[in-house]
């Protein structure tokens, strides 16, 4: 049996259940691993959008990370939406004085899947300068991709163009998420400076697909804590996220969750 792996996850909460702290839960879960939280915002959000953010104080986002990590520890650090520069700043000082050697995968959340902005402005360029040189895998989407490259993203080209980019700002790794391209095939690419790695798969119709890079991002992050090696994890993690949209339960009337729930086995009630 593979080893548990222990996963910090740094992120906000979805009271829809389909994205954010709640998505990564259950997909750290889900993969085996024993998933801990920092949240960093509250959304009022369902399939439909995002109503409302209630910020989390900044220091206090710092407070969970340290309380986590002086007991129980971690073998990586999942980040997701930060929402506010100072967040940024607060949980990039938390890790360098607590996590500073165990590997970061950095989900640069910035627009939820109904259109609402969830990074302010200033937002980005502190990730940029503080917590994305040394991750070891940034998992940017086609308009995250351009907003932290100024390049237009577009095609497969494109694509690997703007990993190389990214590579360029310090990341160890980028895995470019490609659901945005036009087509029926989607193709995403794990570029790494030395090599470049493809997955291509027909596209799911279904508007269910809430979700998909929070849980992406965590089942790389809690392969890479099992100690599976960067392609073994990102390709373990594509074919749970694809089964995980195959699956979806179909809740809500907007973009809905996925089926993260779909490697739980029944187990005997009788015991």
């Amino acid at each position: 049996m593979q080893a548990k792996g222990r996963v910090l996850i740094i992120a906000g909460s979805d009271s829809g259940g389909g994205a954010g702290i709640q998505a990564d839960i259950k997909t750290v879960s889900a993969l085996g691993g024993y998933a801990m939280t920092a949240i960093t915002a509250l959304t009022a959000q369902n399939t439909l959008g995002v109503t409302g953010i209630q910020a989390v104080p900044a220091d206090f986002v710092a407070q969970q990370i340290r309380t986590v990590m002086e007991d129980l520890g971690a073998d990586c650090i999942k980040i997701g939406m930060l929402h506010r520069a100072e967040v940024v700043l607060a949980v990039a000082d938390a890790l360098a004085e607590t996590a500073a050697d165990i590997p970061v995968v950095l989900d640069t959340v910035m627009i939820a899947k109904g259109g609402h902005a969830l990074l302010d402005d200033d937002a980005v360029d502190a990730i940029m300068s503080r917590l994305l040189p040394g991750a070891a895998l940034v998992t940017p989407n086609l308009p995250e991709a351009e907003a932290l490259t100024g390049l237009p993203v577009r095609t497969v080209e494109d694509m690997m163009d703007a990993g190389e980019d990214i590579l360029a700002l310090g990341a160890k790794a980028v895995l470019m998420k490609g659901g945005h391209l036009e087509g029926n095939r989607v193709t995403d690419l794990l570029v790494t400076g030395a090599d470049c790695v493809g997955w291509e798969h027909s596209r799911i119709d279904t508007p269910h697909t809430h979700g998909t890079g929070c849980t992406l991002a965590s089942a790389c992050a809690v392969g890479l804590a099992q100690g599976l090696d960067l392609v073994d994890a990102v390709a373990r993690a594509h074919a749970y996220v694809t089964e995980a949209i195959r699956t979806a339960p179909g809740f809500g009337k907007g973009h809905g969750p996925l089926n993260h729930g779909f490697t739980v086995t029944p187990f005997d009630t009788k015991n």
